[in-house]
């Protein structure tokens, strides 16, 4: 039986957990062998849920490029149930979004870390990154901190029969946490400034990007920052 061990290292698999939540142009394709490599052997996990993962990675791998581009867009980005913006679950439309995004964001650059230009803080692929920095407890903590979001997320992911579900289980068990069976809240119809909000300057259909321009997700480091990162 898998035991939480609260000091287990798990940055390479945090980091695994966010390329596969990215949009899946040529970047991602080209480096899911090694993202299959880094969950075996870092065994963060327990093995049933690799397997999971291993499973997801290999159907990424067999994808035909142009259908996997147009399940992530239909999947992430055409609902508010399986949006990868964590505050669309928590804040929705209304005004805390902004000082919450500031916040995380700040959150960030004392970790001696910033967001590319046009990236955003509550973008769960950014969250990981940061959380891969961290030592094990404290990023599991964080975690924590999250896990009704994730549960959100998997149960909606779940219910579209999708195998990225694993993805979210994958960030509950990592927190200390089990999926729990819930019932997703009916979503409204989506309307046009939901597809293409103009608050984001085009951000499109494809995840971060502008429209035709999918990009992954990156933090990098502030070399203006102070060189001790959050402990």
């Amino acid at each position: 039986m898998f035991a939480l061990n609260l000091s287990r290292p798990m940055a390479k698999t945090l980091r695994v957990l966010s390329a596969l939540l990215c949009y899946p142009d040529a970047g991602q394709r080209r480096h899911l062998s090694e993202m299959l490599e880094l969950v075996q052997t870092e065994a963060a996990l327990p093995r049933a849920r690799r397997a999971e993962l291993e499973a997801l990675i290999a159907a990424l791998m067999r994808a035909e490029p142009l259908e996997a581009e147009a399940d992530y867009v239909e999947l992430f980005d055409r609902g508010r149930g399986t949006s990868l913006h964590l505050f669309e679950h928590v804040h929705g439309d209304s005004r805390e979004r902004g000082p919450a995004m500031i916040d995380l964001g700040q959150t960030y650059e004392k970790a001696g870390l910033i967001l590319a230009e046009g990236e955003w803080p509550d973008f769960l692929p950014a969250v990981l990154e940061f959380v891969s920095t961290q030592p094990p407890r404290e990023a599991r903590a964080f975690l924590g901190e999250m896990t009704h979001i994730f549960n959100a997320i998997f149960n909606a992911l779940q219910g579209r029969g999708s195998p990225c579900a694993a993805v979210l289980g994958a960030l509950l068990e990592l927190a200390g946490e089990k999926a729990r069976a819930a019932k997703p809240a009916a979503e409204e119809p989506l309307d046009e400034s939901w597809a293409e909000p103009v608050v984001f300057d085009g951000c499109s259909v494809k995840g971060q990007a502008r429209p035709g321009q999918p990009q992954p997700i990156h933090i990098v480091r502030n070399s203006g920052a102070a060189t001790g990162a959050a402990s």
